[in-house]
């Protein structure tokens, strides 16, 4: 089962500034002379205006959705025969900010395992920082949200093989992970590139109509 990050907490702070002013004053019409008018301290002038905090900027969305109803079931089926289109959802430290949801099953030899995460960032600017952290990893998935990366890879544990597709996506400030992979007990080997890679983006699609549609329900309602 794949974790989920730590959250990150975003703190913005705003320090006044304030501007004195002192007299000055001579030894005739200082403190010590009898007809010394009384000093007043003058007010502190405001200090100059500043625009919202970045950490207070209106998200696009304010929480992830519900993880295992953001792939449909038939997206489920192609991908994960044998599994129960309802998923299992992943534990998540702070589901206000993260939430997935899995897949797995055994159909006969083939073995495959699909996943699908959610993660909100406080601003579109920290989402993007998250998303640039692995840009040296895979290549550009088009069509997919603001940015999107897929990566792919084939591992092989006591002589047998596990490919898998990894897409990242980001939507505003959300970032939506997919991870589809498989085994072929059999032959020992795995499905093919093209198979896991498809598997990934189309799973991938569905979580990204799921989020938006989700969001502007949120919007509606607000």
């Amino acid at each position: 089962m794949r974790s989920l990050p730590l959250p990150v907490t975003l703190t913005a702070r705003l320090l006044p500034v304030a501007v004195l002013a002192c007299a000055g004053w001579a030894w005739s019409s200082g403190p010590m002379s009898d007809t010394a008018p009384e000093h007043k301290e003058p007010a502190p002038q405001p200090s100059a205006s500043r625009g919202p905090s970045e950490s207070v900027a209106a998200k696009t969305y304010a929480k992830p959705p519900a993880p295992c109803a953001t792939v449909t079931a038939g997206t489920v089926t192609a991908l994960v025969p044998g599994a129960k289109a309802a998923g299992k959802e992943l534990a998540a430290t702070d589901e206000s900010v993260r939430r997935g949801c899995s897949w797995s099953a055994l159909k006969e030899y083939d073995y495959r395992w699909l996943d699908v995460s959610f993660e909100v960032k406080g601003t579109d600017a920290l989402a993007k920082e998250d998303f640039a952290s692995g840009a040296d990893a895979g290549g550009t998935a088009q069509d997919l949200g603001d940015q999107a990366r897929l990566t792919t890879g084939i591992t092989t544990k006591d002589k047998q093989q596990t490919r898998e597709a990894v897409v990242t996506v980001r939507v505003a400030n959300a970032l939506v992970t997919v991870t589809y992979n498989g085994s072929d007990f059999e032959s020992k080997g795995a499905p093919s590139a093209a198979t896991v890679t498809k598997g990934a983006l189309r799973a991938a699609g569905d979580a990204v109509t799921a989020l938006r549609a989700a969001g502007k329900d949120a919007a509606q309602a607000s």
